[in-house]
């Protein structure tokens, strides 16, 4: 199997989809690399209540009540200003300049650190409706300045309608797309109960996804590394940014899955893999490796 998907690599025809497991690769120095202990950072810096402690969107929604948002933006940026360089992994999805699209579902700089060897790349990233009212992403280029975007236009009921990708970021060759938003360039971050109520109440009809996503994921297949499904806006978001793409994808997920994952990997006809993430990522790039030393 590693094989073909090494394969679909190389023709670019794969789109990585990378969870909160492949922050945790290069080792011990990485930045939070689980939900469980991303919370733990939350509530070591604000005081929240026992029965929600271990909850990362609910434990941020209090500290965003009762504390305010900058509290909240504060502590997360705090949490992954960790001065880690991006793994060996990194290093190699960053090199394979054929990928039109990478997807990182999560908060932390890596991707984008590994990336910032290349000039023809660029980012666009979820962003709050309560920090960016009426903006669903920013845009920015490879040094992390913004993209300048087209003043929106509203329609008839007076709401903001979604904006199309600035023309330059068309010449890219590959786009990194962080729809939870990271802590470099801006700190954006997507983490509170009311962040992700704003963002899936449009998700099914594709309005905080751009445009150029939707585009390069026609035909293609995902594969998802560090990702579990055990809980629904984890299955939401990756159903909606796979939508209208291939019919066949993957997931690397080690050990025993629960229901819901089994029903969510069937129903989206995603093939399982059973490794450690460690030994896939190392097993995939050497394959292509050695594939075009041939």
């Amino acid at each position: 199997m590693i094989d073909e998907i090494a394969a679909a690599f190389r023709q670019g025809d794969v789109i990585p989809y990378l969870g909160p497991g492949v922050t945790g690769l290069p080792g011990e120095a990485a930045p939070p690399s689980l939900p469980e202990k991303l919370v733990q950072e939350l509530t070591a810096g604000a005081t929240v209540p026992h029965k929600i402690r271990n909850n990362l969107t609910a434990a941020s929604q209090y500290i965003e009540n009762f504390k305010h948002r900058k509290t909240l933006t504060c502590l997360m940026a705090k949490a992954f200003d960790v001065d880690c360089p991006p793994g060996p992994f990194h290093e190699w999805l960053a090199a394979q300049t054929q990928l039109s699209l990478v997807v990182h579902a999560w908060y932390d700089d890596l991707v984008t650190k590994a990336f910032k060897s290349r000039g023809d790349w660029g980012l666009v990233q979820g962003v709050t409706q309560s920090e960016h009212f009426g903006d669903w992403v920013n845009w920015f280029h490879p040094d992390g300045s913004a993209v300048p975007t087209k003043e929106f236009i509203r329609d008839g009921s007076g709401a903001k309608a979604p904006a199309e990708a600035p023309e330059e970021t068309l010449a890219w060759r590959t786009l990194v797309y962080e729809p939870l938003g990271a802590v470099w360039p801006a700190s954006n971050f997507i983490v509170s109960d009311s962040d992700y109520v704003e963002v899936l109440t449009e998700i099914d009809i594709q309005t905080p996804i751009p445009d150029s996503v939707q585009t390069i994921r026609k035909g293609r297949s995902f594969l998802f590394l560090g990702c579990r499904f055990t809980n629904q806006l984890e299955r939401s978001f990756a159903r909606q940014i796979m939508k209208r793409s291939s019919d066949k994808h993957w997931a690397v997920i080690e050990g025993q899955l629960t229901k819901n994952e089994e029903k969510f990997l069937r129903e989206q006809n995603i093939e399982r893999i059973d490794a450690s993430l460690t030994a896939f990522t190392a097993a995939l790039a050497e394959t292509s490796l050695a594939a075009a030393a041939e």
